[in-house]
């Protein structure tokens, strides 16, 4: 599943294509979409703002109308040059113009969403959450009202994450907690690895085991790499735990070990001996 970095990385590269501009085409070729009439609803609407909070990406329009976004683990957001003169790369129905300068990543069929503006165009591929809201509804939608503070927003409230983590199950897994985004907004599989590393906690660790210097320390040490993952696009490539199974510890030099945990089994990784 895309994380917070990669979303705000993704928030971005669509900013400078569409903001405080009109698109110059709205096109929605998949099927579900067929009787929402988005880009009747949209035509003529300015850009107002391109924004992200956690794993949630949001197109703000003019007139009260926003897109939101999550793409779960199937979707992807890709921008690309874009040439009006040639054949649809949408598939029938989506309009003139095929992308330029490289091709889409994924089928044409996959595109739920295409919009074109400045020579660009923003495509989002398989995203299971996209949907056209009222900006007062994205005020009051439970799932994003009760959304903790972003990761990869700086500066980060580090106390509010606290005061969130203890109003939260003592009990689960300080891993399996960090993983729920009322706590904290952003933080998925890989960086739940990470801040555990950073922070030299067992993610095993019951989270009222966890102490209020090391919750603390568990975002402040990841938070600045998160930001700049978000700026470069870097997701988890610098890795010092996840995915390093069987691989020497960075600090210590004993191989790191997998287990999965929590309610939904997720894998992760820790060094049993520097994370003891």
């Amino acid at each position: 599943m895309p994380e917070g970095d990669t979303i705000h990385h993704a928030a971005n590269r669509i900013r400078p294509i569409l903001l405080g501009g009109v698109p110059d085409e709205v096109l929605t070729p998949h099927p579900r979409f067929g009787a929402d009439r988005w880009p009747e609803r949209l035509a003529g609407r300015e850009v107002v703002s391109v924004d992200a909070h956690g794993k949630h990406l949001f197109l703000r329009f003019d007139g009260d109308l926003t897109i939101h976004s999550h793409l779960r683990m199937t979707g992807s957001w890709h921008t690309g040059r874009y040439d009006r003169g040639g054949p649809t790369s949408a598939g029938r129905g989506a309009g003139s113009g095929t992308p330029s300068g490289k091709r889409w990543r994924r089928s044409p069929r996959r595109a739920w969403l295409i919009l074109r503006a400045r020579g660009h165009e923003v495509v989002e591929f398989d995203g299971p959450v996209l949907e056209l809201l009222t900006e007062s509804r994205t005020r009051f939608d439970k799932r994003l009202a009760t959304l903790g503070p972003d990761i990869c927003v700086p500066p980060f409230d580090t106390e509010r994450f606290l005061r969130r983590l203890r109003q939260d199950d003592p009990t689960r897994s300080i891993g399996d907690a960090l993983l729920d985004q009322r706590t904290v907004a952003g933080i998925g599989n890989i960086w739940k690895s990470e801040a555990c590393w950073e922070a030299r906690v067992d993610p095993r660790r019951k989270a009222g085991k966890v102490t209020d210097d090391e919750a603390r320390a568990l975002v402040d040490l990841v938070h600045p790499r998160m930001v700049e993952s978000a700026s470069s696009g870097t997701n988890g490539r610098d890795a010092r735990a996840y995915g390093r199974d069987g691989r020497a510890c960075r600090r210590c030099r004993t191989k790191i070990v997998m287990g999965r945990l929590g309610d939904d089994n997720r894998s992760t990784y820790w060094c049993p001996e520097c994370q003891a």
